[in-house]
């Protein structure tokens, strides 16, 4: 992505104005949100009602995806990893065998 750099001023009042650039690469126009986070002495902008979508783990999951529907490269987890994962998760309640419902974010 270019970068863009805008500058914007202050009022007595503490407005501002998002400058129409900032706005369309946001896609927020009048009455939208901005979100301002401040994180080790930088501040970013961003538009909350957008969700981060990483492309290129999107066409990795699509690859797992496809073989799950061809049932190619489908195995069990070996036995002595699902019981390392089993001892490693402790008394939290799990059932491995419940299909995953939803969006699953990783």
């Amino acid at each position: 992505m270019a970068r863009i750099e805008e500058v914007s001023t202050i009022t007595a009042k503490g407005q501002t104005t998002v400058p129409k650039t900032v706005r369309q690469v946001l896609g927020v126009g009048y009455g939208g949100k901005i979100v301002f986070r401040v994180e080790d002495g930088r501040v970013t902008v961003s538009n909350p009602g957008v969700e981060h979508r990483d492309p290129v783990l999107r066409r990795f999951l699509k690859l797992f995806e496809a073989d799950i529907a061809d049932g190619r490269n489908i195995r069990d987890l070996p036995k002595d990893l699902a019981a390392s994962l089993r001892r490693a998760m402790g008394r939290a309640p799990a059932d491995l065998e419940e299909p995953l419902e939803g969006d699953v974010d990783l």
